[in-house]
């Protein structure tokens, strides 16, 4: 037995993990997987058979190849032609003879042993990714494959069950104390215009998987090159924004990463969904072929390709779990081949890179004939071919195309069993296992090998972990339970699930669970018993393990405190699927934000997206700001709203806002903020736009354009990190509705008093008249309204429709301007503007002087009152040829409507009753992000300067 010590020097595909050619992943050392020696068959028509005359990278196991057609090497990025290429027969990592001792990049068999803190991913739907490459074979993603929705990751939708999970550690979950935070390295995919943070030259690639990029920082280098750089992450360009790991606590046991990042999941199912399962749309059966050696260097295409002359095509399953679920994997190979050769093609197809004699080929037997298991499906590889009527000892020429791979039984075996969370400078330790060895008897060997023997045996724990790459799952095991069986049942189970399984000794000291759920869409202004006893009816809430924490009674939302993981995971569960008083509930998993581990120049950035505004540009910017930031930091505004995000930051001592959509949604978000001031530490956060709507004034006002176009995320961050605080007033609008004493004035149902925020402007007839019709179009067909130009020809053909229309508005209401009564002219739109922007950036008020009004500013308290004659004349100021009227401009308004009328708010149109609008200035102003005028380029300064 042997302790392995740990480089601790960077993270290598997951947080925290060893370096490649470090002594934690030598091949040679602690146990580590070896290189698989290559087919026991000769050259084939477009391979050489020589080996690698230099050092193997970690895992690989190279083969020098003839290419009948340029490649390009996976190191340097440069064409191979000829003799000159070696390929890694299990993960096509290609590379020239002179690249090979520079290789450091892992094979994909050896990845997962590198990860120090496992972390699943998060999968989103698939879709067609250009010039990406998959992770796991290499290839070219040429059909629609799925991406991580946390960092980079992308595989072909087979690959999925041999990725490692090795995502992004967005969080501390309960066990982990970090005292520094490293680079997390991920290969490939990078602009093919990238630089080497080291040598400066090109290190991205559109053609092949080169390169590596830390994906907090967003520093990239060539492989060889980021050895050189500090271990340590500084998070980049974005480090004040970004709102680190370690000041985020979420004790995330029972939750998938898709519940834990407010992700929507796939309505479609993906393939391995929950169990790493396969994808079953392919005619031939699921998995990618694995061709045997003699089909040249590409191991794995997209399908399985029919059988040839002189070949055959066959399934390969990896243990019982594989056959229940109908997962197999396809090789094909000349039906001549021996029967070594068959089973290192199997294992090769399963990634798996131990000695080949370990392992047993045996035939699967049709379920008709199960009864003759004990004859066939019994039969070893290495007899198989004769028993099966075959030409010649070995050979393959008459066997059944259903095979299963069984690893043969071990007396003992090497096990590395890792410190769980133990400070105790080693990555694992490696004992041998034998038929007397239980878990506790592990346990016992390998405290004194990690320097804990002064301890008590007996507070601590062996824990099984299956890192799977949806899921990672823990199990606490027996203290008497055989560790020797328990392998063999895994491998009985799953060849590939073994070499994803990891042992670890844990402190059994109990951890003190702790679940916030947010609970949304309940009724408003109840009080916390009132809550309590509702929940408690609706979901059957036990009392000695939940309580309401925090209540938010005008917006209908609790949060509760859970104090069991298995209850959290229930009342989670079940709160999704139930209805309220007619209304659906919201539940979402927040995470606890530790604001005294802040750094002192840190303001995180909480980011709102409207995925429904845009067209399909708020999904994309949604995935975008997950991987620049912390997930946590970034909220979904169609589930659950702006409430969530201000609540997890609301110990935040100074933090800032960007909303991502329309005129609209900034609205929701600063009502929301304005709700919840009195609840932040800090409660005057700066609100910064991306415009994502159809008008985009106050976008237009602060400086981030008419509307988003495509800018890289990246630089709009950057842009939000240097903008400057501005002020804007915000205003109260009281509608009180009362019933019209005419007949035909009346309304059914006279509505309530309510209050409603505005920050851009308040219309009223006309224009409020147009805006209603259009939101009437977009709620009847609302997948035709995801284009910016569409909508504005929307409103164009609602305005000719209005061109003619006359209601005579100056005789239909009364305005009053601090308590002073304002005669009207023929107008048929009244407006109330509070910034100089109106219909998609147009003047309505005017720039010429006029010694009655002062010039308008959108912090000076003041609103200006305009009127427009009908829809010829807001055509003109949209053109900006006239302006509008000017009526009045003061703080305090009083609108008397004699009948029901159009109005709308910042965008948002409805139908208000006769009855009083009262507008007025209330609650401080409201700090804004004006985007920084963008110094001029001086001459001769390079673009990427």
């Amino acid at each position: 037995m042997a302790a392995t010590a740990d480089p601790g020097a960077r993270a290598w595909v997951g947080s925290g993990s060893p370096r490649p050619g470090s002594p934690a992943s030598s091949p040679d050392l602690g146990g580590g997987g070896r290189a698989r020696p290559g087919p026991g068959s000769g050259p084939g028509p477009e391979r050489a058979g020589a080996r690698s005359p230099g050092p193997a990278a970690p895992g690989h196991s190279f083969r020098k190849v003839t290419l009948t057609k340029p490649t390009f090497c996976h190191l340097c990025s440069d064409f191979i032609w000829g003799l000159a290429g070696f390929l890694c027969e299990v993960c096509n990592f290609m590379s020239h003879e002179k690249c090979l001792k520079h290789v450091k990049i892992p094979c994909v068999t050896l990845a997962p042993s590198l990860v120090r803190v496992p972390v699943a991913h998060c999968f989103g739907p698939r879709a067609l990714y250009k010039r990406k490459f998959c992770a796991v074979c290499r290839r070219g993603l040429e059909a629609p494959a799925l991406r991580c929705e946390v960092c980079e990751l992308h595989v072909h939708p087979d690959c999925v069950p041999f990725a490692c999970s090795d995502c992004r550690q967005c969080h501390r979950d309960g066990h982990r104390d970090h005292d520094t935070h490293h680079h997390h390295w991920r290969e490939g995919n990078l602009p093919s215009g990238a630089r080497c943070e080291v040598c400066r030259k090109t290190c991205g690639s559109s053609d092949v998987l080169a390169g590596v990029r830390c994906e907090w920082c967003g520093v990239q280098a060539h492989s060889v090159c980021s050895t050189a750089l500090a271990p340590e992450c500084t998070f980049g360009r974005l480090r004040t924004l970004i709102l680190p790991p370690a000041c985020v606590r979420l004790l995330s046991r029972n939750f998938s990463k898709m519940h834990c990042f407010r992700i929507s999941e796939s309505v479609t199912p993906e393939p391995g969904e929950g169990d790493d399962g396969v994808d079953t749309s392919s005619p031939a059966g699921p998995g990618r072929e694995a061709l045997a050696p003699e089909s040249g260097p590409s191991t794995r295409d997209s399908h399985p390709l029919p059988s040839g002359p002189g070949k055959q095509t066959l399934r390969i399953f990896d243990g019982n779990d594989a056959v229940q679920r109908n997962y197999f994997r396809v090789i094909t190979l000349p039906r001549l081949a021996r029967s070594e050769e068959l089973l290192e093609a199997a294992l090769r197809a399963y990634y798996i890179t131990e000695d080949p004699h370990n392992f047993d080929l045996q035939v699967l037997p049709a379920p008709a004939q199960a009864g003759e298991t004990g004859a066939r499906g019994k039969s070893r590889s290495g007899g198989s071919a004769e028993e099966e009527g075959s030409q010649g000892p070995g050979s393959l020429e008459a066997v059944s195309e259903a095979w299963i791979i069984r690893a043969l039984p071990r007396p003992q075996e090497v096990l590395k069993i890792y410190p769980a969370w133990l400070k105790v400078g080693v990555a694992y330790v490696s004992i041998r296992v034998t038929p007397q060895s239980t878990a506790r008897t592990v346990v016992l060997e390998v405290l004194p090998l990690l320097g804990r023997q002064a301890e008590g045996a007996e507070s601590f724990q062996l824990v099984e972990v299956l890192m799977g790459s949806r899921q990672v799952q823990r199990t606490v095991m027996a203290d008497e339970e055989p560790l020797l069986d328990r392998l063999r049942d895994i491998r009985q189970t799953s060849l590939r699930q073994m070499s994803q399984t990891r042992f670890y000794v844990v402190e059994g000291r109990a951890l003190a669970p702790h679940v916030s759920l947010f609970v949304g869409g309940l009724p408003p202004g109840l009080s916390p018993q009132e809550y309590s006893s509702l929940l408690d009816e609706a979901v059957a809430t036990k009392a000695g393990l939940v309580s309401v924490s925090h209540v938010y009674s005008s917006q209908g939302a609790v949060v509760l405190g859970v104090a069991c993981f298995a209850e959290a995971e229930r009342l989670y569960m079940l709160v999704k699927d139930t209805v309220v008083h007619g209304r659906p509930l919201t539940a979402l998993v927040l995470p606890d934000v530790l604001h005294a581990k802040l750094p002192p120049d840190c303001r995180p950035l909480l980011v709102f997206v409207n995925p429904r505004s845009g067209g399909l540009k708020g999904r994309d910017l949604l995935c975008s700001f997950r991987k620049l930031l912390n997930p946590h930091q970034v909220f979904e505004l169609t589930n659950g709203g702006p409430l969530p995000g201000f609540h997890v930051f609301s110990q935040l001592p100074c933090f800032r806002v960007l909303v991502c959509g329309g005129d609209g949604t900034v609205g929701w978000v600063l009502a929301a903020l304005e709700e919840m001031r009195h609840h932040l530490a800090c409660p005057e956060p700066s609100v910064a736009i991306l415009p994502l709507g159809t008008g985009n004034d106050l976008g237009r006002v602060l400086r981030w354009g008419a509307g988003y176009s495509g800018e890289d995320p990246f630089s709009v961050l950057v842009s939000v990190d240097e903008a400057d605080a501005v002020l804007m007033d915000r205003w109260t609008i009281l509608l009180d509705a009362h019933e019209a004493t005419g007949a035909e004035n009346s309304v059914a149902d006279v509505e309530p008093p309510k209050i409603v925020q505005m920050s851009n402007y308040c219309g009223i007839g006309i224009d409020a008249e147009l805006s209603l019709d259009f939101h009437q179009a977009r709620e009847e067909e609302p997948g035709k309204f995801t284009s910016r130009f569409h909508n504005k020809g929307v409103y164009v053909r609602v305005g000719l429709q209005k061109i003619s229309h006359s209601r005579s508005l100056h005789k239909e209401i009364r305005l009053q301007v601090e308590q002073q009564q304002v005669e009207l002219p023929s107008i048929e739109g009244l407006i109330f503007i509070n910034i100089p922007s109106w219909g998609s950036g147009a003047d309505l008020w005017g720039s010429e002087s006029d010694s009655r009004f002062e010039k308008p500013r959108m912090d000076d308290g003041l609103l200006e009152v305009v009127g427009v004659t009908g829809v010829m004349h807001m055509g003109q100021v949209q053109g900006g040829l006239r302006s509008g009227i000017r009526i009045a401009q003061g703080s305090y308004f009083r609108v008397t409507l004699l009948k029901a009328t159009p109005v709308q708010v910042d965008g948002e149109p409805w139908l208000q009753g006769p009855g009083h609008m009262i507008i007025s200035a209330v609650g401080p102003k409201v700090h804004m992000l004006r985007k920084a005028k963008q110094k001029p380029r001086k001459a001769g300064t390079p673009k990427d300067a």
